[in-house]
């Protein structure tokens, strides 16, 4: 499905990784480890076509991603660090706009995702009366609505309680058994049903690092 061959990045005169080499194809999950500052969240950034600062190859479905631009983004779903809502909307508010954005409107579905989430009764709540781990929740919903085939996660779990976990691990499980993708830095110990592979980028710094 996705693959990255020779990748190099440095920041500041620092090599962030090198000679980074990977594939994953449907059915699976990797994580990415590493210290604070080894460079995860600009490999993921770099994955989903948000940083151009970097060589070697990146293919998707057997060819180029910058032959491929359209075709990459419809099928990527990518979270950052930020929940990325509009915080004086509602999460009904919220998906609904997302939902637009992908060329479908479905009410019912936006309400089960919240629920699925633990956020029955919170649809009509403007998001900035809610707690940090409410709104991450209510960003994390769009996993749920989301039919994009990879997903490229950045912390996915930050803020969330031991049920959030549980529950965002459980969607992880559901995404891969219907034959999707995981790629995801967290620190959190994942517990999930499916195999799951790691690169560790504190194993791919250069000399300077």
């Amino acid at each position: 499905m996705f693959s990255a061959t020779n990748l190099f990045c440095e920041r500041d005169e620092r090599v962030l990784f090198t000679q980074l080499n990977f594939t994953i194809s449907a059915g699976e999950v990797i994580q990415v480890q590493g210290a604070n500052g080894s460079g995860k969240t600009s490999l993921l950034r770099i994955l989903a076509g948000l940083n151009a600062d970097f060589t070697g190859d990146i293919s998707w479905q057997g060819q180029a991603v910058n032959r491929r631009r359209e075709t990459f983004n419809a099928g990527l779903f990518y979270l950052g660090h930020s929940p990325a809502i509009n915080k004086t909307l509602t999460p009904l508010q919220n998906l609904r706009w997302y939902c637009a954005c992908h060329g479908f409107s479905d009410d019912t579905a936006i309400v089960l995702a919240l629920a699925d989430l633990g956020l029955a009764g919170y649809e009509h709540i403007p998001c900035h009366q809610m707690s940090a781990g409410q709104q991450r929740r209510v960003s994390l919903a769009r996993l749920q609505l989301s039919v994009a085939p990879l997903w490229i996660l950045d912390e996915p779990f930050t803020a969330l309680d031991k049920q959030g976990v549980a529950d965002l691990e459980q969607c992880i499980d559901t995404k891969v058994r219907q034959g999707g993708a995981v790629i995801l830095t967290t620190h959190h110990a994942l517990q999930l049903q499916c195999p799951v592979r790691v690169i560790n980028l504190d194993e791919l710094q250069g000399v300077g690092a």
